[in-house]
């Protein structure tokens, strides 16, 4: 892919990095020539470098920690963060499914995340006046699907106000805050739960609950992975707070 983005010495940290959206960003970012440490929870079969990956927990303030100290050591810092981690595992059935540890659960996994590493790794990029936070958000965080992942929609919201609020602090000191909010995206863990919800449609449940968001135009895992690493470039931003929407809208304005 010839975009032009050279990103030579940078040093970034993907949270999520071993599959789906995740993976085709670390990829892309080291084909541009970035040193990146990635995180999941478990040790992937294959590791091109394993001092490069990380295995912790971050819906934990443990895991964060862990990554965090990682990143000081094993990079000496950190220029570009992409927060991909998130998802959600709440059941169907609406909001009355959804008891209190589904809805921590939903925050856990996709609002503190970011909070917390944000927290332990931007004061070193304020001090050198310069990086890059992408936190990848979700279209749902305005239009949320209530069968299931309405708890999700709302973390997806809460992280995006977040974003929003940090660009608004931290820009003027050079640090970039990105949001990007995919559409749905063809993973295998987004297809395994497209199967799950197909699987507990009910006679007389109106059919745009379990099926709108999986008859959209379905884009493969690399599809945002790109346009979101052209805002990592050096160059200063043209606006501040950037945010890219990857809309694979579906009929009906659900998506």
């Amino acid at each position: 892919m010839s975009d032009g983005l050279e990103l030579d010495g940078r040093r970034a940290l993907v949270t999520g990095g071993t599959q789906g959206i995740g993976a085709a960003v670390v990829a892309r970012l080291r084909e541009t020539g970035a040193k990146v440490l990635t995180t999941a929870r478990t040790t992937p079969a294959r590791l091109s470098d394993a001092d490069l990956f990380v295995a912790a927990d971050v819906a934990t303030a443990e895991g964060c920690s862990i990554v965090a100290e990682a990143v000081f050591h094993r990079l000496g810092g950190v220029d570009i963060i992409v927060h991909v981690v998130g998802g959600s595992s709440a059941p169907a059935g609406g909001f009355a499914a959804l008891d209190d540890d589904q809805w921590h659960r939903a925050l856990d996994q996709n609002l503190f995340p970011a909070v917390r590493l944000d927290r332990a790794l931007l004061p070193a990029m304020l001090d050198r006046g310069a990086g890059v936070i992408i936190h990848i958000t979700s279209i749902q965080r305005q239009l949320p699907l209530p069968d299931a992942t309405i708890a999700y929609a709302a973390a997806k919201a809460a992280l995006s106000n977040y974003s929003k609020g940090l660009s608004k602090e931290v820009s003027p000191k050079g640090i970039r805050v990105v949001r990007v909010s995919p559409g749905w995206v063809e993973t295998e863990a987004a297809v395994r739960r497209s199967a799950a919800f197909r699987s507990v449609a009910r006679p007389g449940r109106r059919k745009w609950r379990i099926s709108s968001p999986f008859s959209c135009r379905r884009a493969p895992p690399p599809s945002p992975a790109p346009s979101m690493l052209l805002t990592a470039a050096p160059s200063p931003p043209s606006r501040s707070d950037p945010h890219l929407i990857a809309e694979n809208r579906c009929p009906s304005g659900h998506p």
